[in-house]
């Protein structure tokens, strides 16, 4: 009987990884599309329209919509696909408080298990970010701008406090991208200048400092948010009284 055990060196696993590389592309693409606000909160998802967008048939778009649920992006309807999560004004309250709480906690303790190496690959990323904001670039900006508070809270060291950054980080992201908005250009320059403080800070090793300048920079977010979601929902609401 001829054997059915394939011959060393055939990489029997390729097809797996690329099925996997595809899947992650195809879900960080849609996360963008969703945080960036292409589709307005409450609505439905286009599956089709994203299928032909993305190149792709149902199943893989379901298959990621399924990790946008699991993340608090959207909300799986029974039978009736998926619409983007809405937040009440309450929900943005409590949930940038407790994201203030984590970021703040997050500084103190990266400011005592931080390296020299951690805090310069830190700095790197904010001069990115800052060339980012002189473009007017926000899909840039916001990226690099997410990998520096999760830097922060990798330095932290404490895995607790990691995976609970990241089940809250996933429900505000959406928000939090929109809220450098608010009042315009105003509060993204405000954003910018507290993150100066925050690396400013964080050279020293300056915990205490840290923690109070990074709650107060989501207190700062939260207050813009929840003004960009009122004069948001006050246009859609226009919108719909003129049709």
């Amino acid at each position: 009987m001829k054997s059915t055990i394939p011959e060393t060196g055939v990489p029997i696993a390729q097809p797996d990884r690329q099925e996997a590389s595809l899947h992650g592309e195809i879900l960080l693409r849609l996360r963008d599309y969703v945080v960036e606000g292409n589709i307005p909160e409450g609505a439905r998802v286009p599956e089709r329209q994203l299928c032909e967008m993305l190149g792709i048939s149902r199943t893989p778009l379901r298959e990621a919509l399924k990790v946008l649920a699991a993340e608090g992006f959207i909300e799986l309807l029974p039978n009736r696909g998926a619409r983007v999560r809405q937040l009440s004004e309450r929900d943005l309250e409590e949930l940038f408080d407790v994201m203030a709480g984590l970021e703040s906690l997050a500084g103190r303790l990266a400011c005592e298990a931080i390296t020299d190496e951690e805090i310069a690959a830190i700095e790197l990323l904010h001069y990115e970010m800052y060339g980012h904001y002189l473009n007017s670039d926000m899909h840039g900006y916001f990226q690099v701008n997410q990998r520096i508070h999760e830097s922060i809270v990798a330095a932290a060291r404490n895995e607790t406090l990691r995976a609970a950054y990241a089940s809250f980080a996933g429900r505000i992201r959406r928000v939090r991208y929109s809220a450098n908005f608010a009042r315009q250009r105003q509060r993204w320059g405000e954003a910018m200048r507290e993150h100066e403080a925050i690396l400013d800070a964080l050279r020293r090793r300056a915990g205490s400092e840290l923690s109070d300048i990074l709650f107060q920079h989501l207190r700062n977010k939260r207050t813009a948010a929840i003004e960009h979601l009122a004069v948001a929902r006050d246009a859609t609401e226009a919108t719909a009284a003129g049709r």
